[in-house]
């Protein structure tokens, strides 16, 4: 069950290990990432400095009393052009440690909640075909299919489909 004690805030720089690491626990698996290599914090500088508070905010999960990070979540924009600025995709990334006790979807409400403040209008989700928890995870809040790639990843060989959910915020 859900702890609903968790500290959500603003990432810093300093985070960004933890981050990283968090992130690298997901390559082996082949189900979360298209990356096939572990990332160095040095290959995310950018990335995270993309991120803002206003409207692309990149959040840390702890739990009181603890200074380690449970989870991590990513506003990006899509596509990267001016018109496209009230739709944005969302990253969820949970530690070893603290996966399968509903972080996730307790994330992704807070994510749904902060859309209208940070001017999101549509969230998307970028999910291989065959990350069914995540797909189940977003379909419980009401995302729909938006867009299907086939065969776009290969992961060890193995050729993989990629789905958009997307979600209209009211």
């Amino acid at each position: 069950m859900i702890n609903s004690e968790y500290i959500i805030r603003p990432a810093l720089i300093e985070d960004l290990p933890a981050i990283v690491t968090i992130y690298n626990s997901t390559v082996q698996s082949r189900m979360v990432t298209a990356d096939t290599a572990l990332v160095k914090v040095e290959d995310k500088l950018a990335w995270f400095h993309e991120h803002n508070h206003e409207y692309r905010p990149l959040w840390v999960v702890v739990e009181p009393g603890k200074e380690n990070i449970s989870a991590w979540l990513s506003f990006q924009s899509f596509y990267g052009r001016p018109a496209y600025q009230g739709t944005a995709e969302v990253s969820i990334y949970i530690h070893e440690n603290s996966r399968g006790r509903g972080l996730g979807a307790y994330l992704l409400e807070k994510a749904l909640e902060a859309c209208p403040s940070i001017k999101v209008d549509n969230l998307l989700g970028f999910i291989f075909a065959h990350n069914e928890p995540s797909l189940r995870l977003f379909h419980k809040y009401g995302f729909e299919k938006w867009g299907y790639l086939p065969e776009v990843a290969e992961l060890e060989g193995i050729k993989r489909d990629l789905v958009i959910l997307g979600k209209k915020i009211k």
